[in-house]
């Protein structure tokens, strides 16, 4: 798509986090230019503070959505009902809708009925159903923020994710082993061992503060898929084959760039939901195909079953 093609960016900030907007705007930024910039919610929510504070720095317009009663809200219905406006009256090239929900399907294949591409943005645990009815699909925990920096101090202003029961079970276990009771005073002494000695000298260890490693370092690098569970992931695996075959020459051979195009074409796959930059370090992390010219423009692939 051309620098000049005009986006619009539909954000659903009831079911998106603020942290990530400098990580989409970059991403929409290689695509074209964002003429139009709306997110929709309840702004009388404390948990859309975070969004409220980076609006208007970044030209985006609030667009107001009162719930319609407790515990329901009605911004995914104002959204899905711009963008079909917007889709024919301003006619931009693209559209971005920042959300993990579901409900957005429908909308998403609507506009692609209608010619124009639909990048989505949102986490991990977005219904397959909307990431394939994208373009391209972004899931934004995986990419960097363009500064390089984590961001992790965005996140305090954000609620956290409600935990699973499993979740709560686990925190509760490790609270009550790390506040475990120290022996009574009168209890009979241990002996100085030197296991003894090793086991005091780790509790003080443990009990010290440290400046330690975030526990979530948002905004990094991400973690790479490894070769086994690239392999054990069975859509991937297909995507790929089937990409390969359709753009294998008379000796099997693939270029990297049309297997590329291949995939695009055909699905929302992005390598860096993966944890790798590009589609060529993924099929060699993989090790499901033969290699040629590794690591150069003029690379080329084969699957090894075709004989």
């Amino acid at each position: 798509m051309a620098d000049s093609a005009r986006i619009a960016l539909l954000i659903d900030a009831d079911n998106a986090r603020a942290r990530r907007l400098e990580v989409i705007l970059n991403e929409l930024a290689a695509l074209g230019e964002t003429t139009i910039r709306r997110a929709y919610g309840n702004w009388t929510k404390s948990e859309l503070k975070g969004w409220q504070e980076v609006l208007h720095e970044n030209a985006i317009r609030p667009v107001q959505q009162f719930d319609p009663s407790k515990g329901k809200n009605a911004s995914d219905m104002a959204l899905a009902v711009d963008a079909v406006e917007i889709l024919h009256t301003q006619r931009p090239d693209a559209f971005a809708i920042v959300s993990s929900d579901a409900d957005f399907t429908p909308l998403v294949i609507h506009l692609r009925e209608h010619g124009v591409a639909v990048y989505g943005f949102g986490d991990a645990k977005t219904p397959p159903a909307f990431q394939s009815a994208c373009t391209r699909f972004l899931v934004l925990d995986r990419l960097s923020s363009p500064s390089g920096q984590a961001d992790a101090s965005a996140d305090a202003d954000e609620p956290e994710p409600r935990k699973t029961t499993r979740g709560r079970r686990a925190t509760q276990a490790a609270t009550s082993t790390a506040e475990a009771p120290e022996p009574a005073a009168d209890a009979p002494a241990e002996a100085p061992t030197a296991r003894s000695t090793a086991k005091r000298a780790a509790k003080a260890t443990a009990k010290t503060p440290t400046k330690a490693t975030p526990k979530k370092a948002t905004g990094t690098a991400p973690e790479r898929a490894t070769r086994d569970q690239l392999r054990g992931d069975r859509r991937l695996v297909a995507l790929l084959r089937r990409a390969v075959e359709s753009a294998a020459d008379d000796s099997g051979w693939a270029r990297i760039g049309t297997v590329g195009q291949r995939i695009n074409n055909q699905s929302s796959f992005d390598s860096r939901n993966y944890g790798y930059a590009k589609l060529s370090k993924l099929i060699e992390a993989s090790d499901l195909f033969e290699l040629r010219d590794a690591g150069g423009p003029d690379m080329a692939v084969r699957d090894p079953r075709g004989g």
